[in-house]
């Protein structure tokens, strides 16, 4: 894989050696790969290969973020335009000051494939040039600013994300720079300054992901409705701008009344019309973030389509039935006892049913589904061990979509991804067996997707739309 052969270079590139990777498939002309393997063999012999010298260089990494550095600021990539405005208010509840790096365009793409390697996965070229762009801007002082990103520590590539915003910082000469890593796991990272105050955070985070999912809601269901255009995004934008000062002021209880007056002001914007649906399901980054995936919700509105969205809280929420789970099938020691489990569990989900009372005003407001229905509706289809990547959250909201009258689903892939295309594309077949009515576009993005390759499929996917009608 791209990231162990990057890690691989770096290690015989220290030793003065060469890496020489020859990659087998199968094709019948070895022609190509007799010629490399001539090159390496006349290589070392003409002492190319670091013969002779047996000095290592020095490892080089970025320093590590101690208590002396909590001073810095951190800059974050920008994720989504629901959550990503609201994170750096939750922040500085828990004394960081971090800032939202712009949203992804062209130049960071191009400095991703630079600085990365070029067969990472597409969030993870993004990312990465997002992050150099920041700093070739000269907007930001390597010395006195510091990297964050957020990590699971799962099976997914993400979990070296870390590693490829490190090389390119020192590639580009930011020797001075720390890379954080945000997680609610340990292990990850030695990070003695980055000390989260969990029981502080974690209510006003929870109130802060569930007022975003629910601003997400009313915004799509209304843009598809909406009596005058741009109202849905005037509304999307005042109420994320005024959650900001009641969510940095650690006052979660007040997001429920604030999401209440939303529900009204989008039901008053909003046109007495059935409209098409089409769920959105994904890896995460491409799902939520708008230039990764060609803006493709966008397209799908103006189309007079309304776009059901993913959800930021059942990504998080999962992690109570992957917990049951791997205790269920011996794969993980029991470390939480199950009545912690349920009571924790149950207070999060109070707080849904709260905020799906407070959404109650909007006349087409979807509740929140819970995410234990989702996962005995997803045991159906995969099972819910498989939980790399977004894991079987995708299967269970396809199901999910299904018992609601959805039938027709895009999913959104970074190219190459191995454990996505797995649990999506590997459960297609028995979707559709299951549900015969289930339309389901698969795209997948890269840094070279055309715009005309995904505009033509999309056009195929709603035909089948505008038959049903």
């Amino acid at each position: 894989d791209a990231f162990l052969v990057n890690e691989v270079r770096a290690t015989l590139e220290r030793y003065h050696k060469n890496l020489t990777l020859l990659k087998i498939d199968d094709v019948s002309n070895v022609g190509s790969i007799k010629l490399r393997v001539r090159s390496l063999v006349e290589s070392i012999g003409l002492g190319l290969q670091g013969e002779g010298r047996s000095s290592e260089e020095a490892f080089e990494t970025t320093p590590v973020f101690t208590k002396a550095e909590r001073r810095r600021k951190l800059i974050a990539p920008f994720f989504t335009p629901f959550l990503s405005p609201l994170i750096p208010s939750a922040m500085k509840v828990a004394g960081f000051d971090v800032e939202n790096l712009p949203m992804s365009d062209e130049e960071s793409c191009d400095l991703g494939l630079k600085y990365s390697n070029n067969e990472v996965c597409y969030p993870a070229t993004l990312i990465v040039g997002d992050v150099v762009k920041a700093f070739k801007s000269g907007k930001y002082n390597p010395d006195e600013t510091a990297v964050i990103i957020t990590q699971t520590g799962g099976q997914c590539r993400a979990s070296n994300y870390i590693a490829l915003i490190k090389r390119a910082l020192l590639a580009n000469g930011y020797k001075n720079t720390p890379v954080v890593s945000f997680s609610f796991g340990s292990g990850i990272a030695n990070e003695p300054g980055f000390d989260i105050p969990w029981r502080k955070l974690i209510p006003v985070a929870l109130a802060t992901m569930l007022y975003s999912d629910s601003i997400a809601k009313l915004y799509y269901a209304t843009v598809a409705r909406e009596c005058v255009k741009g109202k849905a995004a005037a509304l999307r934008d005042e109420y994320l701008d005024r959650a900001k000062p009641i969510i940095e002021a650690n006052r979660p209880k007040e997001l429920l009344p604030l999401v209440a007056e939303a529900a009204l002001r989008f039901n008053e914007v909003c046109l007495d019309k059935d409209v098409p649906k089409v769920g959105v399901v994904g890896e995460i980054f491409l799902e939520f973030n708008p230039f990764a995936q060609k803006n493709v919700t966008d397209w799908l509105i103006n189309k007079n389509l309304e776009v059901v969205p993913p959800l930021i809280t059942d990504f998080f929420t999962q992690s109570f039935v992957n917990l049951r789970t791997k205790e269920r099938s011996y794969l993980e020691r029991k470390r939480i006892p199950a009545w912690l489990v349920d009571v924790l569990y149950r207070m999060v989900s109070k707080k849904i049913t709260r905020f799906n009372e407070a959404c109650s005003g909007f006349r087409y407001f979807m509740p929140f589904d819970d995410i234990r229905e989702k996962a005995e509706r997803a045991s159906g289809l995969i099972t819910l061990n498989a939980q790399f990547g977004e894991g079987w959250l995708i299967s269970g909201e396809m199901a999910t979509y299904a018992a609601h009258g959805i039938n027709h689903v895009v999913s959104l892939q970074p190219f190459g991804c191995i454990a996505n295309h797995i649990i999506e594309k590997g459960i297609e077949k028995k979707i559709k067996s299951m549900f015969p009515s289930m339309n389901i576009l698969s795209l997948d993005f890269d840094s070279s997707v055309s715009d005309v390759n995904i505009v033509n499929r999309l056009l195929l996917f709603i035909d089948n739309i505008r038959q049903e009608k």
